[in-house]
């Protein structure tokens, strides 16, 4: 993937890689302007706010800086600096924190991992709550061109959304080619329809000064407190940029942000403002019932009001696609560095390592989105659900940013605690913004990330103490060969492949001889490693050893944005001296089966969702793509 990095590339391929930017990585913040200033309104209409020129300037005002400060300083300018060989994401922000030796280290670097496992659960949550809000809000469109279509939008929500998820198991690699093109008429449209709005009103630009802001802090400190609820709605989307990053580039998407797809969102948040500027002065607008008007499509002429709402569902059905493209790549770097169970995960490109399938979390986050809809039928109740996971999310990433600046990069103490300072506070002030949305529906965000959580982090635990058990109960590789030279055990043609995590005899080869009493005249121990680098570089990731009595130790490095081949690493392996014939190759894996009667210190519920966990995760022959004609299977119970 290091083409897709934006280096030494000519123009025509950059300007294609931010177009691809703008298709997949803006698509969530790309269609906030569908609902961020409708939902503002509806918070001050729920406090009998009358709605004036000063407060719409204000929030203005509060909404141009939120996207300068959040989007373009914290992420773009700052975070995306944090990229693990071009890669980013809550996953490569931890891998690039150092590990210590020490007590606290290693205190300090659990504490990480279960930030980043929580990090990464309200990622999913986020994953589940941004289609449906998105959807809901561009097909409530109908609703405005024909009042008598409301009770069509839920329906036709769900169908769409069943449409959705069916068709990722083909893949965006096909289709991928024409997101971008879409985006940015997508991108365009929303800056013509926001210059049209300030046309009718040129002063409303003048609300870029953030003396109107500060204006409505100095006044209504609470009002303005409660009113960031709603407005963090602009920002959201802003962690895409991050965890997308290494498939475009930081230049392709930072040009992206700054030629398009920054002044579309302001010019057309102006435009929206001025729209409701008018209908006050015009008197066609109610003060007090600025709740009931849809500045996005006040902005729409209404010959064109049906092509809008057509346009602003390919765009939410792009948005959602990209999101759960970036939750199916999280759940891959989280297999990887066994913080989940195994999932069978299909590559849909051939050409690029970044599409891919998991069907689990496919149809984990269909359920979650039919669910949403049905609980929340509108973008109105849904947007009090959102919001909440989503300013969490970044302050854990504000959090780790820290962890590494201060750990890897050794930037001075004072300059971290500045600028992190900075980030957390915004992140911190956003959050308690959105805490009263936790009885009203945040509930339901935050128990999506909760359960995330819950799973990976019993997950990890139980993978520990099973591995820890697996250990204790085999004996050195050395002691064992010694064992079968005393014994003369016979040799029979062919090799025979073993995966074991260090020096230990594997189980499976354990009870082979112990059975079979033979053994193949070629033994391999065959190690996968989880590296911190997204993709190991092929010249580092094969190490080969050569153990007396045709025994080779063979350790294959994997990114955490790969998939283990062992097939693969073999054939790359015979650089190395080793040698083998795929025909005459024996894969030996162990089945775990784990019973949740031990005396571990684990919960016991913790226990049988471990259980469960493990009896549904892929087997290796899946996982490490094995020949299926090739693989033989040993079973092993232990107690948890």
């Amino acid at each position: 993937m290091s083409h897709a990095r934006g280096q030494h590339l000519s123009p025509k391929a950059y300007a294609a890689l931010a177009i691809g930017a703008i298709g997949v990585v803006f698509g969530d913040i790309g269609t906030s302007p569908l609902y961020a200033l409708k939902e503002a309104f509806i918070h001050l209409g729920a406090h009998d706010r009358v709605i004036d020129e000063q407060l719409v300037r204000g929030m203005l005002s509060l909404m141009f800086w939120l996207l300068i400060f959040v989007v373009n300083v914290k992420y773009i300018f700052t975070i995306m600096r944090a990229s693990n060989r071009g890669e980013g994401g809550i996953f490569a922000l931890l891998s690039l924190i150092p590990r210590g030796l020490s007590a606290q280290a290693r205190r300090g670097r659990f504490l990480m991992s279960m930030l980043a496992l929580l990090g990464a659960g309200l990622l999913f949550g986020d994953g589940v709550i941004t289609p449906s809000i998105s959807m809901l809000s561009a097909v409530e469109g109908i609703a405005v061109f024909n009042p008598n279509l409301q009770s069509a939008v839920v329906p036709t929500v769900i169908v769409l959304l069943v449409v959705l998820f069916y068709f990722q198991q083909f893949g965006t690699a096909k289709i991928g080619v024409v997101f971008g093109p879409v985006m940015v008429a997508w991108f365009l449209m929303l800056a013509i329809f926001g210059i049209g709005g300030i046309l009718k009103m040129p002063s409303v630009l003048a609300s870029v000064n953030p003396m109107y802001a500060w204006e409505i802090i100095r006044h209504n400190p609470v009002e303005v407190f409660v009113l960031l609820g709603a407005l963090v709605l602009v920002v959201t989307g802003a962690e895409a940029l991050y965890a997308d990053m290494g498939h475009f580039g930081v230049g392709p998407i930072r040009a992206g942000w700054y030629l398009l797809v920054c002044p579309a969102l302001a010019l057309n948040y102006f435009g929206q403002g001025a729209a409701v500027l008018v209908g006050i002065e015009q008197g066609t607008l109610d003060p007090t019932k600025a709740e009931t008007f849809n500045p996005f499509y006040e902005l729409v002429p209404e010959p064109l009001l049906i092509p809008a709402v057509i346009m602003s569902t390919a765009a939410t059905i792009i948005a959602s696609q990209a999101l759960i493209s970036g939750v199916f790549s999280m759940v891959r770097q989280a297999i990887r560095l066994n913080m989940m169970p195994r999932l069978e995960v299909i590559h849909t490109s051939g050409e690029q390592e970044g599409q891919i399938y998991i069907p689990v979390i496919n149809f984990l986050m269909l359920v979650g989105c039919l669910f949403t809809v049905l609980l929340f039928p509108s973008s109105t109740e849904l947007a009090a659900a959102y919001g909440i996971a989503v300013t969490a999310l970044m302050g854990i990433t504000t959090v780790l940013f820290g962890v590494v600046a201060r750990r890897l990069w050794r930037w001075r103490r004072r300059w971290v605690m500045l600028l992190v300072g900075a980030f957390l506070a915004v992140d911190v002030i956003l959050f308690v913004a959105n805490a009263p949305k936790i009885a009203t529906g945040g509930w339901f965000a935050l128990l999506i990330g909760v359960l995330g959580f819950l799973v990976m982090s019993t997950w990890v635990q139980g993978s520990y103490i099973i591995g820890r058990k697996l250990a204790e109960g085999t004996q050195s590789i050395h002691d064992f060969l010694g064992a079968l030279w005393t014994d003369a055990i016979p040799r029979v043609p062919g090799t025979a492949v073993y995966l074991t995590t260090n020096y230990n005899t594997p189980l499976a080869l354990k009870h082979f001889v112990e059975h079979a009493h033979v053994l193949h005249e070629q033994v391999v121990l065959m190690t996968i490693v989880s590296s911190n680098l997204p993709v190991v570089p092929a010249a580092r990731q094969i190490r080969v050893e050569w153990l007396p009595d045709g025994v080779w130790k063979i350790t294959a490095l994997c990114g955490f944005m790969e998939s283990p081949n062992i097939p693969r690493f073999l054939e790359r392996a015979k650089a190395h001296g080793f040698n083998f014939d795929p025909n005459q190759t024996t894969y030996f894996a162990r089945r775990t089966s784990v019973v949740p009667t031990g005396t571990a210190k684990m919960a016991g519920w913790r226990k049988r969702l471990f259980s469960a966990l493990s009896r549904n995760s892929v087997d290796a022959t899946r996982s490490f793509n094995l020949p299926p004609d090739r693989v033989v299977d040993f079973g092993a119970q232990v107690e948890l």
